[in-house]
């Protein structure tokens, strides 16, 4: 008796965990956050040219030859790959959001799953166990 009492317990408490995670991934991404970040990435990406403006024409004091008084046109690739990697960085942030769709840069949930099921049922001594999910093109879901 005391053992189901204890199990009875134990499938409450996972039932419990398992509302608490459904909350967790159901939880809206504050919108707010993905406005301002992209608000503050493109005013910088704007901004940027001007910033280096000072520093790249200092840098025509030390050069000599052809180049020597149009080192600021250096501003415009150096600016372009800066802010290509700041976008970057906010999409990346943005793809990562949800980690439980199921998508290629989400956690593997539903191999976790069956791993830990595979562990349970071998504790259970059972010889008929699931084949493990193995990826496909390199893509574990």
């Amino acid at each position: 008796m005391a053992q189901f009492v204890d199990m009875h317990r134990s499938i409450k408490d996972f039932l419990v965990h398992q509302g608490r995670c459904e909350r967790i991934k159901d939880f809206p991404y504050p919108r707010q956050y993905a406005s301002i970040d992209s608000f503050f990435i493109k005013l910088f990406c704007l901004l940027l040219p001007f910033g280096l403006l000072r520093e790249f024409d200092s840098l025509n004091d030390t050069v000599e030859g052809v180049i020597k008084g149009h080192m600021v046109w250096l501003i415009i690739p150096f600016s372009v790959l800066i802010s290509w990697m700041y976008t970057s960085l906010g999409r990346v942030g943005e793809s990562t959001e949800s980690p439980f769709e199921g998508s290629a840069n989400d956690i593997p949930i539903s191999q976790m799953c069956r791993t830990a099921e595979i562990d349970l049922r071998e504790m259970l001594g059972e010889t008929d166990l699931p084949s493990p999910l193995e990826p496909k093109n390199n893509i574990v879901l």
